[in-house]
């Protein structure tokens, strides 16, 4: 089979998109499959694949580095044109999501649309329009691009409600993006709590995220800052970058939690192994994802989880199984990390548990067959 993904979102962009975009090339291309990937030019960065085709882009970075595609390119027009391509998989209904609807129509193939986000969630990144005229335009665009796929792709089932409610009537299949295995082989958490100067016997709570208003990044500090300052044996540690990090710093500063606060920046997809690894509790808030790649990264490495019960990572998780689902609100949080904290048995039920909902369900194999099987149900029909 050769497929087309489209994408506005690519490497060498560590957020979600990018990730599962590669997770399944690599997937499909071990199963003997051809993928040609359709991006936005990321400046100062050369593609090894010859099957990646970079778009013009405008180099945005406003709140953080996000190069945007211009959709259309006469010299890669000429390339897809002569281009054997049996299905088309968009990852965005704007932008490359476009052009790709506008090429499954011109060759007559199947278009497949995955719905990775929430999209009303992210209108703090267009500055001076109205926000809840944004939200209803942006969702309503998406619904009209997902009704004119052939299928659409939820990376989990718990959104597929809400997506039957915003009017999607087109077929909807739950597939994750899943982990890689051999990204988490020989991990090292020693060596991160060497980096920082945690002891062994220091409770090392973290979160691993963009750090931007959708990400409800400020909730998880004001949650937390009580616990910190109660209990000097407890890190928190923050991997991540984004607009918010002074506005964070100045927190823990006013606070007086510095000194258990750690930032470490962005991390590389080779370290990220051993920052889930120095870890005791994965802390997320995020209300925004329709998956979260990330704390199903965290219970892959056998961690308990305190997060926010929202759509996408209720679907992964069990309340009380393998970690806690509380509601919006902060004192809910910072009790269930508290009794995490206090109780070492639970935690390592919790995340034997984690680790077992990870293997069995959601590895990047079981996920690319599962993707697959979508695809040759377009073909067929």
């Amino acid at each position: 089979m050769k497929i087309a993904i489209f994408t506005n979102n690519y490497l060498p962009n560590p957020y979600g998109v990018a990730v599962s975009v590669e997770t399944f090339r690599e997937e499909l291309e071990k199963r003997g499959h051809t993928v040609y990937i359709f991006a936005p030019e990321w400046k100062g960065y050369e593609d090894k694949n010859p099957n990646i085709f970079r778009y013009p882009s405008i180099d945005i970075k406003f709140k953080f580095r996000f190069p945007l595609p211009l959709p259309y390119s006469w010299r890669i027009s000429k390339i897809l044109k002569n281009l054997e391509i049996d299905i088309i998989h968009a990852q965005h209904p704007n932008l490359l999501g476009l052009t790709a609807k506008h090429w499954s129509g011109k060759k007559k193939i199947p278009l497949v649309f995955t719905w990775h986000t929430l999209y009303n969630h992210y209108t703090n990144f267009v500055p001076f329009l109205p926000k809840k005229w944004l939200e209803k335009k942006v969702v309503a665009q998406a619904v009209k691009y997902a009704n004119q796929a052939n299928a659409v792709i939820a990376p989990t089932d718990s959104i597929i409600a809400m997506l039957r409610k915003w009017g999607v009537k087109q077929q909807i299949f739950s597939i994750a993006t899943g982990i890689k295995e051999t990204d988490f082989s020989g991990v090292n958490g020693k060596a991160v709590r060497q980096k920082y100067q945690i002891t062994d016997d220091e409770i090392v709570l973290l979160l691993i995220s963009r750090l931007t208003e959708e990400k409800n990044i400020e909730f998880v500090f004001r949650a937390l800052k009580d616990i910190l300052a109660r209990n000097k044996k407890i890190k928190f540690l923050v991997a991540g970058n984004g607009y918010l990090l002074p506005k964070l710093k100045n927190f823990c500063e006013e606070n007086s939690i510095s000194k258990q606060v750690i930032f470490s920046g962005l991390i590389s997809r080779l370290e990220i192994k051993n920052y889930y690894a120095c870890a005791d509790i994965f802390v997320y808030a995020s209300k925004s994802e329709t998956q979260g790649i990330i704390p199903l990264e965290a219970m892959y490495s056998k961690l308990p989880i305190v997060a926010i019960f929202s759509t996408g990572i209720s679907s992964l998780m069990l309340d009380r199984g393998n970690g806690f689902l509380v509601r919006d609100n902060e004192d809910d949080f910072a009790q269930a990390v508290m009794k995490l904290v206090e109780d070492k048995k639970m935690r390592e039920k919790f995340g034997e548990v984690s680790g077992k909902i990870a293997r069995e369900n959601f590895t990047s194999e079981v996920c690319a067959e599962k993707m697959l099987e979508v695809y040759e149900k377009c073909l067929k029909h």
